[in-house]
């Protein structure tokens, strides 16, 4: 079965019984959408998404035994297959900034009219974006730097252990440069970006470029981001 006709299977986790038919009956009305299962509280949500193995796990933020939170760092360590919007009525940029380092796919706000954007952010999901409040988000890392909360701009800079040069090119990662882009920046061959990025991902203990740019943003390495 290809992507197009593919079943979404989706998981609900929230605490409120009466939202959780409404949503059921909301998402089984439209084409290509099942639910698989309910949860009322955290810890279910986290049992439930390793038994079923949903696409789709809508979580709400604030649920007994386990918050959204806590449920999204416990599935993340237990690397469950499962891409996560996080539900709530009400989230602070910090939240949703920890949310999508945690392996959130998406933020949706619950509110009137709420079911079409819902949807909408699923299918967003499916295909590979985020979603961020009201709309789908391709550059999870500008995502990212505008929720950074304030108070992390003006932290002390670190440094671990990068040059000078080094920290110039974490901060052209994190604008979204390419390979290429760095080098005809810096009048330095492919080759030689390719050696820096080596040495920063050895000193920083990351793995690629997103969680190059998810390090220097959460740890403020670079000024200006």
């Amino acid at each position: 079965m290809d992507k197009t006709s593919q079943v979404v299977r989706i998981l609900i986790a929230d605490d409120h019984q009466i939202y959780r038919i409404g949503l059921r009956r909301v998402l089984e009305a439209e084409p290509g959408f099942r639910v698989v299962g309910e949860a009322a509280d955290g810890e279910q949500a986290i049992q439930l998404a390793r038994q079923l193995n949903p696409h789709i796990l809508l979580l709400d933020l604030a649920m007994p035994r386990r918050t959204g939170i806590e449920a999204l760092r416990e599935l993340a360590t237990a690397t469950v297959p499962v891409r996560t919007i996080l539900l709530t009525a009400a989230i602070e940029p910090p939240q949703v900034v920890e949310a999508l380092q945690l392996g959130a796919r998406g933020v949706v706000l619950k509110s009137v009219g709420a079911a079409q954007l819902l949807i909408k952010s699923i299918r967003a999901v499916m295909a590979g974006q985020y979603w961020v409040g009201h709309e789908s988000v391709t550059d999870l890392v500008k995502a990212l730097r505008d929720f950074m909360p304030r108070e992390l701009e003006a932290a002390q800079k670190k440094t671990f252990g990068l040059t000078s040069r080094e920290l110039e090119i974490v901060a052209k990662i994190v604008l979204g440069y390419t390979n290429k882009d760095v080098a005809q920046e810096f009048s330095i061959s492919e080759d030689t970006v390719k050696r820096h990025l080596t040495n920063i991902f050895d000193k920083l203990g990351v793995s690629n470029r997103l969680e190059l740019a998810l390090f220097a943003l959460k740890h403020q390495i670079v000024g200006g981001l």
